[in-house]
């Protein structure tokens, strides 16, 4: 071969080269930003529902897709810093709870929150039918059960007269849920007293005040909340008071009743809207669903412990009953 035929040859190898080694790379995988309010442990039932159904749907963690998890283990202030992280990380979706510090940290990245307590009351979208903007997911509809759960409680604590509410004030949504709670007690002819807390170490001095003054206790769900559920429940039983919760998951933590849509499934549901979104869809065309089975648990274990007699009627009416 001549020197300037050979020179030809490498010159050409010399470009086509780096083209191959690019094209042998494998493509980044898309990223699903998950954002853990509580604890890993605490929400094992959720993960893993999530990711179970991101498998069933044909999405593999490291061969098909990447998940990147932060916990805030209750804090909202970490809550928020997960969120700008996962920004700059500039993730494909991000997974939420309550969805305010997702939209306070990105308005182009798309949002699926798996729980939302009231989606429309809180700001985060303008309508559940057609939601617009970034923000999508499926609601708790918290506000519009808290009559239902009152009824619930009156069932269980004969002569219900005092309740109070266990407010965790930070929180948008926990707050419309309170407003709720006393419009259906004024009808109900129940006085309300509510136990702000802002943090953790709020906690036991809430429960610490009330002695006699109470004898029940309404605990919205929050990241604050189901991050301390056991300790918030273990007062209550040393206070001998009912519970009345929004989710199964803080019955099997020692509370006494709930009464919600079912956890995992929320959680299901949001990884099929993720799904879609990484096939394309725009989250803003995706309607904020809203559940339609409500259960109903409740802990004979707790109400023994406090003396309580559960009536064979509610028994009956149980979902599921912890003994």
């Amino acid at each position: 071969m001549r020197r300037r035929d050979f020179l030809g040859v490498l010159t050409s190898a010399s470009i086509a080269w780096p083209l191959i080694a690019r094209a042998q790379q494998p493509a980044k995988l898309p990223t699903i930003g998950f954002m853990g309010a509580g604890s890993p442990s605490s929400w094992s039932q959720w993960t893993t529902a999530f990711v179970q159904r991101m498998n069933e749907l044909g999405w593999i963690q490291g061969k098909t897709v990447a998940i990147e998890y932060r916990w805030a283990e209750g804090s909202s202030q970490r809550y928020a810093e997960i969120g700008a992280e996962f920004v700059r990380l500039n993730v494909n979706v991000l997974v939420a709870v309550g969805g305010d510090a997702a939209k306070q940290a990105t308005s182009t990245i798309p949002i699926v929150v798996a729980l939302m307590a009231d989606p429309v009351g809180t700001g985060l979208v303008s309508n559940l039918a057609r939601p617009g903007g970034n923000i999508t997911g499926m609601s708790i509809q918290s506000t519009d059960l808290a009559g239902k759960r009152l009824e619930l409680l009156r069932e269980v604590v004969f002569g219900l007269r005092r309740l109070a509410v266990l407010a965790y004030v930070e929180y948008p949504g926990t707050m419309l849920e309170v407003g709720e709670v006393y419009t259906a007690a004024k009808a109900l002819g129940l006085e309300v007293l509510t136990l702000a807390i802002r943090n953790a170490n709020g906690i036991e001095p809430a429960f610490d005040a009330l002695k006699t003054r109470t004898q029940a206790v309404y605990i919205p769900p929050n990241l604050l909340v189901n991050t301390n559920r056991i300790l918030i429940n273990d007062l209550a039983r040393r206070e001998q008071l009912p519970t009345m919760h929004g989710f199964r998951e803080y019955v099997d933590s020692g509370g006494l009743m709930s009464y919600g849509p079912n956890t995992p499934q929320l959680f299901q549901r949001a990884a099929e809207y993720v799904d879609k979104i990484l096939r394309g869809a725009k989250p803003g065309d995706l309607p904020v669903e809203q559940p339609t089975k409500f259960d109903l648990t409740i802990n004979l274990k707790t109400a023994k412990a406090i003396g309580l007699e559960v009536p064979a009627t509610l028994l009956a009416r149980a979902d599921e009953v912890i003994e």
